[in-house]
């Protein structure tokens, strides 16, 4: 038993003169291919790796408030030690006076309300308190080196860089403060200390340490594909599904068969309970491994509403797509839309080159800002742009895609009625065939009947004629009504045809 024997058959030589014109296209079309696919991928790499660059660079472009409540050597020490600090990889720090804010949740408030990235800022009488423990006593006793230097952030706001570009920097400012304090007022200090008592040597050695408020803890794991892995996948099953429905909608033949408005209609509300339950199971996993995050049910109904929407208008936007550019260009198309989505929330635009801040205007970017928003109780107001760009993608996106249902439709009548202007002409060749047969047919039984007598001869002669044309009419009937029936009947993939497939194919943007 051979192995696949069709296979094995002989075939023609790569050599043969019938064979070298095709080998030559083939080779012209895989590098023309070639050349567009690497010069696409190029650029993306190059987008989404320019918007990472050089990112330490950017960091100065976080701004952080500071406010010096206390007023002595502690605050000096904070101011002396950015000094040393200051530079492009190290956020910007903007003092303000304590009657600006005149207590801590003031600047919490102005942290919530993006303000600023975040706050540091002293305690009242805390250098007081510090010199007052060096004594000893209840002071040092008393003494509390939490309440000295804090930390406000949010760190529901691109949580996986802010961890580096803002809490890490402001715990080497606090550090470098001490070492500058410790050099400004050690010698005053140990005068004054107590050597004697372990509380106050602890104190001498570890004055103070940087306390954090934050305004919405986020450190589970999964956090770190929220603005990634989250929105690949959300974009990629829109797409899956988009190419189910356009499917369906070709196989039973609707465009031809169906109104155009209410086609529409149904394709909106299919897409929308399908990006429904799509939108319920993504908010579900997000909250089903929030691993002790602490959000409510009410938040829940909202991340699933806007992911909702986020996941309808992409469904929308993909399905322009495929209306109104080429098939070779509509992967493409995905690539790079999901690619530039990705890229406006992969960094702050405070990290990124001025350039990407076009990413303002893309939808991935409109709806991570909302979530935040959400996430952190409304410590992200960017509602008042973010919710408007996802409902004009929405709105676009439906008069647009609606438009494509009667697009379609046009294309697929007069696609229906080439088809049956090619039947037609297929059957009257076939007819004209069968009557030409049927003619020689006739003139084949006249000669076999010429040996017969003159009258048997008339009266055949004018016999057959008649019967032939009511055969010839019956046969054109016949005939007419099996080619028809053939061309209407639906073509079913047979396991034959699912065993010689050769793999996924797609449309070429350049062939011969």
């Amino acid at each position: 038993m051979q192995f696949y024997p069709k296979g094995r058959e002989q075939r023609l030589s790569i050599h043969h003169p019938s064979v070298r014109p095709r080998r030559l296209a083939v080779l012209r079309a895989a590098g023309v291919n070639l050349l567009l696919l690497q010069f696409l991928f190029l650029g993306l790499f190059c987008y989404i790796f320019g918007s990472l660059f050089q990112q330490s660079t950017h960091i100065h472009q976080v701004n952080v408030l500071f406010v010096d409540y206390d007023g002595g050597a502690i605050g000096e020490a904070v101011r002396d030690a950015y000094k040393k600090l200051e530079g492009p990889g190290f956020p910007t720090i903007i003092e303000r006076s304590a009657s600006d804010y005149p207590q801590p949740g003031s600047i919490e408030g102005a942290v919530c309300d993006i303000n600023y990235w975040g706050a540091l800022y002293t305690t009242a009488n805390a250098s007081n308190a510090l010199t007052a423990a060096f004594a000893g006593g209840s002071a040092a006793s008393n003494y509390n080196k939490n309440d000295v230097l804090t930390m406000v952030w949010n760190e529901a706001r691109y949580p996986t860089v802010v961890d580096s570009a803002l809490e890490t920097t402001l715990k080497t400012l606090s550090q470098s403060a001490r070492v500058v304090y410790s050099k400004v007022n050690g010698k005053q200090a140990l005068q004054n200390l107590d050597t004697s008592d372990s509380t106050t040597m602890a104190i001498f050695y570890d004055p103070w340490t940087l306390a954090s408020t934050n305004l919405q803890p986020t450190s589970q794991g999964s956090r770190l594909i929220y603005n990634t892995l989250v929105i690949i996948l959300i974009m990629i099953q829109e797409f899956f599904y988009l190419g189910t429905v356009n499917g369906l909608y070709v196989q039973f033949k609707l465009y031809t068969s169906v109104r155009p408005h209410r086609m529409a209609i149904v394709r909106f509300i299919i897409s929308a309970v399908y990006t429904l339950a799509g939108s319920l199971c993504t908010a579900g996993a997000i909250w089903a491994f929030r691993s002790g995050w602490q959000v409510n049910g009410n938040q829940f109904a909202l991340s699933w509403a806007v992911l909702w929407l986020f996941a309808h208008l992409n469904f929308l936007v993909l399905d322009v797509f495929t209306v109104w550019l080429p098939p070779p260009y509509v992967p493409m198309a995905l690539i790079t839309w999901i690619i530039t989505n990705i890229t406006s929330i992969l960094l702050p635009f405070e990290l990124s080159p001025g350039f990407y801040k076009v990413g303002f205007a893309l939808p991935a970017h409109a709806v991570f800002q909302v979530l935040i928003d959400i996430w952190s109780g409304g410590c992200n107001p960017q509602l008042y742009y973010a919710l408007p760009v996802l409902f004009v993608y929405e709105i676009l996106g439906a008069v647009l895609s609606s438009v494509g249902v009667y697009r379609r439709a046009h294309y697929a009548s007069i696609k229906a009625e080439s088809d049956e202007k090619a039947c037609e002409e297929r059957v009257a060749a076939a007819v004209l065939q069968q009557q030409e047969v049927q003619l020689v047919r006739q003139e084949t039984l006249r000669d076999a009947e010429d040996s017969r007598s003159s009258n048997e001869e008339q009266e055949t002669r004018d016999a057959r004629p008649r019967r032939g044309t009511v055969t010839t009419i019956k046969d054109q009937e016949e005939l007419v009504d099996i080619i028809r029936r053939e061309m209407s009947r639906p073509t079913v993939e047979s396991p034959e045809d699912r065993r010689s497939t050769t793999g996924p194919s797609f449309s070429l943007p350049f062939t011969e």
